[in-house]
């Protein structure tokens, strides 16, 4: 649960841009992209917000009422925004799906590999990948990683160099 500071006013609550304020029957879905950011403004005296399943995503709390949801998993779950009586505000849900922009799946089999191409592919990591080419893709994208923050030797044991 995250909850809004009791500073937030009602013009800084005031235009809702992804998610309006609705009964709880006329629910509005919210589209996310897997590993990326949405921002949002709660409702007109919201003062806590609930995501319902938190693996499939996430909302942090900023300042002046702006929300950031995050996409952590494929799925649907819901956002339920309350009042300070913890009456609800506006229920929506959350539909997480798969990058498409600029990404390419291949698919061999039961096998699948995840390319971006932005402009030229190169092997990425999404959900749903073959456990192989997570695995080796995922090793090097972690030891890159870690020779760019100087912790990482290129070929010690536990990295994905000589994989």
């Amino acid at each position: 649960m995250a909850y809004l500071g009791k500073t937030m006013t009602q013009a800084a609550a005031g235009a809702f841009l992804a998610l309006s304020v609705v009964s709880a029957s006329a629910q509005e879905t919210i589209p996310l992209t897997l590993d990326r950011a949405t921002v949002i403004r709660a409702p007109a005296g919201t003062t806590m917000v609930v995501v319902g399943n938190p693996s499939i995503a996430d909302v942090s709390i900023q300042k002046n009422g702006v929300m950031v949801l995050t996409a952590k998993s494929y799925g649907e779950t819901n956002l339920l925004a309350l009042d300070g009586e913890g009456k609800l505000v506006s229920e929506s849900w959350l539909n997480v799906q798969r990058p498409n922009r600029n990404t390419v799946l291949v698919v061999r089999g039961a096998d699948t590999e995840t390319y971006s191409c932005a402009p030229n592919c190169s092997p990425t990591v999404t959900l749903g990948d073959s456990e192989k080419y997570f695995a080796k893709s995922g090793g090097q994208i972690g030891t890159r990683n870690g020779l760019a923050a100087g912790s990482a030797v290129p070929g010690a044991p536990g990295q994905a160099a000589g994989r």
